[in-house]
C-alpha cells in the first residue's frame, strides 16, 4: 500500500527521536480513539455518500439516453453537479485504497494544462469509440477519458446540447463515465468499510503493523491531511486560475468551469476538512493553554466555506465582480491562516519535531 505524501513520512520518521522533549498535552487521548473517530466519523460516511451520488448521477444519465430532453440533460447536470460535491468532500483523503489501481487519478485527472486529456474525450467523441461506451473497457482506458473532467465535456463541451435532442453515442459514453465513476466509489467505499482492511491497519498502529508503527505515524497520517489539501486548495486549485491581478486570472484553468462547479468544489474541500477535523476530536488533544487553536480552526474552515459558497456563477463573471474576487481574496487569506494554525503552531504544541506525546498508540 503507497504511503501517504513525502511531508507525512518524513515526519513520521522524525517523531521518535525525541520524544522525552515534546510538550506536554491531555495524555489521555489515544490516537487510535482519534484515528477510529475520523473513520467512522467521516471517511466510511463520506465515501458511502459519494457512492449513493454516483449510483444516482449513473441513473439520471442512463434516463438522459433512453429518453432525451432539456429536462432530463438538466437532472444529469444536476446530479453531475451533486456527485462533484460528494468527491470534493472526500478528495482530501489521498492514501489508503483510493491509492490503488490509479482510482484517483481515474476518478479526476487535474490539472490537464496541455489538453491531453481533453483531447482523448475529443478524439473519442468524434471517432465514436464503441469500446468507451462500455464501463468495463473504458476502465481499461487512459485515466483521463473515464473521470470527472471527460464527463463534465460531455454534459457541458462543445456539443453538449445535442444531448437533450438525441446523441446516442455521446450520451452513452457519458453513461460509461458516470458507471465507471459509481463502480470506483463503490470498490474504495467497500475497501474502507472492510473490518480487516486499511482502516484497521490506521487505527490499530503497532510494531508489526507494515504501514504505522505506533500511534505518532498514525496521527501523523491524519495531520497531514489538513497541511497537504490546505495547500492543494490554495496553491493549485484557487492560484491556479485566480491572480494577483485580474488581467493574470486564467479562468479556463479552473477546475469545473464548464459546470460552473469551481468555487463549489473549493467550498466542499474545505468543508471536508472541517467535518474531519471536528469528528476526529483531534482539538481535544491539545493542551488547555492551547484549546483555543481548534476554535480557531473550525471557524476558519467554516470562514473558508461561507467565502467559497458566496462565488456563485460563471467563475470569469465572479473574477470581474468586486465583490466576488474579494471572496476568493479572503478564502485565500483564510487557508494562509489554517496553514499557520495547524502546520506551524497546532503541529508546534504537539511537537511534530519530537512527537506527539499526547496521542499513545494503545
Amino acid at each position: 500500500m503507497t504511503r501517504r505524501f513525502s511531508l507525512a513520512w518524513m515526519l513520521a520518521l522524525a517523531l521518535p527521536f525525541a520524544l522525552s522533549a515534546a510538550p506536554t498535552a491531555t495524555a489521555a487521548v489515544k490516537a487510535s480513539d482519534v484515528i477510529g473517530a475520523a473513520v467512522d466519523g467521516f471517511v466510511r460516511p463520506a465515501y458511502d455518500d459519494l457512492h449513493n451520488r454516483a449510483t444516482d448521477l449513473g441513473k439520471t444519465m442512463q434516463a438522459l439516453c433512453e429518453a432525451p430532453s432539456p429536462a432530463a440533460l438538466e437532472a444529469a447536470r444536476t446530479g453531475f453537479s451533486g456527485a462533484v460535491a460528494a468527491w470534493s468532500t472526500v478528495e482530501i483523503i489521498t492514501f489508503g485504497p483510493i491509492r490503488q489501481d490509479n482510482r484517483m487519478e481515474r476518478m479526476l485527472f487535474w490539472p490537464d494544462r496541455k489538453g491531453i486529456g481533453l483531447r482523448q474525450v475529443q478524439a473519442a467523441l468524434a471517432g465514436k469509440d464503441e469500446t468507451a461506451t462500455d464501463p468495463a473497457q473504458l476502465a481499461t482506458k487512459s485515466v483521463a477519458m473515464q473521470g470527472f473532467g471527460a464527463l463534465e465535456f460531455v454534459l457541458y463541451g462543445t456539443g453538449a446540447e445535442a444531448l437533450a435532442t438525441g446523441d446516442a453515442y455521446r450520451c452513452r459514453y457519458g453513461a460509461a463515465i458516470a458507471g465507471n465513476i459509481a463502480t470506483i466509489a463503490g470498490d474504495v467505499a467497500a475497501a474502507w468499510n472492510d473490518k480487516a482492511g486499511f482502516a484497521a491497519q490506521w487505527a490499530n498502529p503497532g510494531p508489526d503493523n507494515p504501514l504505522y508503527r505506533d500511534g505518532n505515524e498514525a496521527v501523523t497520517e491524519l495531520i497531514s491531511v489538513f497541511i497537504n489539501e490546505l495547500e492543494m486548495v490554495r496553491d493549485v486549485r484557487l492560484k491556479g486560475f485566480f491572480g494577483t491581478t485580474p488581467d493574470a486570472d486564467k479562468p479556463k484553468q479552473a477546475i469545473y468551469w464548464r459546470s460552473q462547479n469551481t468555487a463549489a468544489s473549493l467550498a466542499a474541500n474545505l468543508n471536508g476538512m472541517d467535518r474531519l477535523f471536528t469528528v476526529s476530536k483531534i482539538g481535544e488533544a491539545l493542551s488547555p493553554e492551547a484549546r483555543w487553536m481548534a476554535d480557531s480552526i473550525h471557524i476558519q474552515l467554516a470562514n473558508g466555506v461561507a467565502d467559497a459558497r458566496a462565488v456563485t456563477g460563471p467563475i470569469d463573471e465572479a473574477l470581474a465582480d468586486q465583490a466576488r474576487r474579494a471572496r476568493l481574496e479572503h478564502f485565500a487569506l483564510v487557508t494562509s491562516t489554517l496553514s499557520a494554525l495547524i502546520g506551524t503552531r497546532m503541529t508546534a504544541e504537539f511537537g511534530l519535531t519530537a512527537g506527539f506525546s499526547s496521542l499513545d498508540g494503545d
